[in-house]
């Protein structure tokens, strides 16, 4: 009887530990363009557009001040926001490194 229930729990945590692996994965975007103030929009995320050639990415960051890029060509780097985009707007970029 022992025996059985280590190895139920045993699966049991396996079972747990392999849901934590497959879940969300986010990955990184790297966009060349313009850097823009939203102003009014249709979706209500984000506090800096990045207007590129055939895309628009809604952008965010805590570390970075993008207001410092304002109407000037980047390129930036950063992580996917998992749940967007969402209302018809862009995709929402977690914003970790700008270069002109």
């Amino acid at each position: 009887m022992k025996k059985i229930l280590v190895l139920a729990l045993f699966v049991a945590a396996i079972s747990g530990c392999s849901s934590v692996k497959n879940g969300e994965k986010t990955s990184t975007v790297t966009a060349s363009g313009t850097i823009e103030k939203p102003g009014i929009t249709t979706f209500q995320y984000g506090t800096h557009l990045l207007k590129a050639d055939h895309k628009t990415y809604a952008l965010k960051s805590g570390t970075i001040n993008l207001d410092l890029y304002l109407d000037k060509k980047v390129t930036i780097k950063g992580k996917k926001v998992a749940g967007y985009p969402v209302d018809g707007g862009p995709e929402l970029v977690d914003v970790t490194l700008v270069r002109f």
